[in-house]
């Protein structure tokens, strides 16, 4: 069954799909011009998306907490990382999602659609859902094409993880400061570590997460999360209020090799997520004025949204992470223990020249690097 046709559809209501609606809703460039998002579930998400970035930020009427200090833990390190002029922000999914969807709906401009699209047709510009067709002059699709996961010519790992937001009877946090990583809880041969969010003495998000090659199975995350209280927190005396779950692709598959004159692969089907880090929301942010300073300027949406230059050191660093599994705690330690956060910072914001660059790799040379950078150039 045929339905409208509309000047642009997004497909898909999460992160990207609902700020580059937001955007496309605030700017007058778009006024009159009919869009659609449609997504199989607009329901709001349980999970937490955080960042960094220097001073305020346009999302900070949403953010949950934010710190200007962290630690890096290890059992043999205990490294504190001031991070100003940056500051580590926090939001929570719900939140982002129920705010985006009322500034888009007071808006007027945009219908939001509860459908599954199954495909598009490039040769009659129509998205094919279950219950309907829907014509557009340009498709923002945020599904992921799987096809990456048989890839033999580019590496894939996962961040996986799972987070229990607490409360304990005893004051045990130190809610000025997260921790970015503590691995005095091991995984065997696996890079695995225990992240906290803390928002009081009493309460937290901890969450135990792998960068690894495989998946588990949920009772493992329960052990690992078990054992940190009580070896490393000492307590036993603790509430869970909510737990999350979540997987991420960190791939360097060329997932924005798809776009095209009719289509623009947003979010993480667009390659959006930094495949080192698994981070997204600030990626999502600035590719999105992208794609809106492109049709300003008459470009096609999807032009130069990924960078190359650092889409191949990712691509090394994720080969060494794939071959390696057992060795991320020590790649890690020489990562936070020999940059300081200003420069890590910089560097996975993809915003540091050449000599910036090679500064940070000498800092994590080893052979292990030099393979990968053969496998991954020649």
């Amino acid at each position: 069954m045929l339905g409208p046709v509309y000047f642009y559809v997004i497909i898909g209501g999460g992160l990207a799909g609902l700020q580059l609606a937001r955007q496309l809703s605030r700017d007058v460039f778009f006024k009159g011009k009919k869009i659609a998002i449609i997504d199989s579930d607009f329901s709001l998400p349980v999970k937490t998306w955080c960042f960094w970035e220097k001073g305020a930020g346009k999302w900070d009427h949403l953010l949950t907490q934010s710190w200007n200090k962290g630690k890096f833990i290890t059992s043999e390190e205990n490294i504190d990382l001031q991070l100003s002029p940056y500051s580590y922000k926090m939001i929570k999914a719900a939140d982002y999602h129920q705010k985006l969807q009322e500034e888009i709906e007071e808006s007027g401009d945009i219908e939001f659609i509860t459908d599954e699209i199954q495909k598009i047709d490039p040769v009659t510009m129509k998205a094919k859902g279950r219950k309907k067709s829907y014509g557009a002059t340009h498709f923002f699709d945020s599904r992921i094409d799987p096809s990456y996961l048989e890839s033999k010519k580019h590496t894939t790992i996962f961040q996986h993880f799972k987070g229990w937001e607490v409360e304990t009877e005893k004051p045990i946090f130190t809610p000025d400061s997260f921790t970015m990583m503590d691995y005095r809880i091991k995984y065997p041969e696996a890079t695995a570590f225990t992240y906290i969010l803390p928002f009081t003495e009493k309460k937290a998000l901890v969450e135990y997460t792998f960068f690894s090659p495989f998946l588990t199975e949920d009772k493992v995350y329960d052990e690992m999360l078990q054992k940190y209280f009580e070896k490393v927190l000492k307590t036993k005396e603790f509430t869970v209020k909510s737990t999350e779950t979540g997987v991420i692709p960190m791939t360097d598959f060329p997932f924005n090799k798809a776009n095209t004159k009719q289509i623009t692969k947003i979010g993480t089907g667009g390659g959006w997520v930094k495949p080192s880090t698994g981070y997204s929301f600030k990626n999502t942010e600035k590719r999105i004025n992208r794609i809106i300073k492109n049709i300003k300027s008459g470009k096609l949406p999807g032009e130069n949204l990924i960078n190359e230059k650092f889409r191949k050191y990712d691509a090394i660093f994720l080969d060494v992470l794939a071959q390696n599994n057992q060795k991320g705690e020590e790649i890690f330690t020489k990562f936070y223990t020999k940059n300081s956060p200003q420069d890590f910072f910089k560097y996975l914001d993809e915003e540091t020249s050449v000599s910036e660059d090679l500064k940070i790799m000498f800092t994590l040379y080893s052979f292990d690097f030099v393979k990968s950078f053969f496998r991954k150039t020649f």
